[in-house]
């Protein structure tokens, strides 16, 4: 399968030696228009690692990433860049918000900074956190906001604009379970528009949200799920015995 995301032969390693650590090992990846993968596994498997890497931030050692059939190790670091701004989208745990600017303003930046003017970005920002049903909180600033609306916030700005990819670290870590499911229902309805989501979670009941769910340890991919009929088949798999 062609996807928007493809990881081929994706390996990292980091340090060198006796401190040398591998983060991936050998990893095979494609996510398709529409499609929202959950990633899951053990603290140190490499879920954030291989977030990053697909979203540009890092190379991978070894292997080829491919963003929209655009092979990444062959771009510029201005096109990357560029590549990053347009068609991108990042959640952060810790939201990313910045203090000193509304809504509306954390919205809008990215699309300014690729140089859209500020009355158009206006309008995009806006059309976004309507969507996200923030209309009336464009104005207020994060510190204003409740963690629910902070993360809505930080989805707006992901999906703002014509962006097509969608990359999220544990989106849900900070909320309540009643806020988690409302921001995986965002996310589930941002792939049924079209996006392409990569997000890693600890959550086998959020997980159960994606269409297919990648178990990691150790860096390796053990074990894939289509989408689940509960979350009580999301058990992360055990070392082989």
């Amino acid at each position: 399968m062609t996807g928007v995301i493809e990881l081929r032969g994706v390996s990292k390693v980091y340090g060198s030696g006796a401190a040398e650590v591998h983060a991936l090992r050998d990893i095979d990846l494609t996510v398709g228009t529409g499609e929202l993968v959950a990633v899951m596994g053990p603290s140190g498997s490499g879920k954030s690692t291989l977030l990053t890497i697909a979203g540009s931030l890092e190379d991978p050692s070894d292997g080829e990433v491919l963003i929209d059939g655009l092979l990444l190790s062959a771009m510029s670091r201005n096109d990357r860049a560029r590549l990053r701004r347009r068609s991108i989208g990042y959640v952060f745990q810790d939201f990313n918000l910045l203090a000193g600017l509304t809504a509306a303003e954390n919205v809008t930046l990215p699309l300014e900074l690729d140089g859209i003017g500020s009355k158009a970005a206006r309008v995009l920002g806006l059309q976004a956190l309507v969507a996200l049903g923030l209309d009336g909180h464009a104005d207020r600033f994060p510190d204003e906001l409740s963690g629910g609306e902070r993360q809505r916030v930080a989805i707006a700005r992901a999906l703002v604009g014509d962006r097509h990819v969608l990359l999220a670290d544990e989106p849900t870590g900070a909320l309540d379970s009643a806020n988690g499911e409302a921001v995986m229902r965002l996310l589930r309805s941002a792939a049924e528009g079209g996006v392409a989501g990569i997000i890693v979670t600890h959550d086998a009941q959020l997980a159960s949200w994606a269409d297919r769910v990648v178990f990691l340890r150790d860096g390796r991919i053990v074990d894939q799920t289509a989408r689940p009929a509960s979350a009580e088949s999301l058990l992360v798999p055990g070392p082989s015995s």
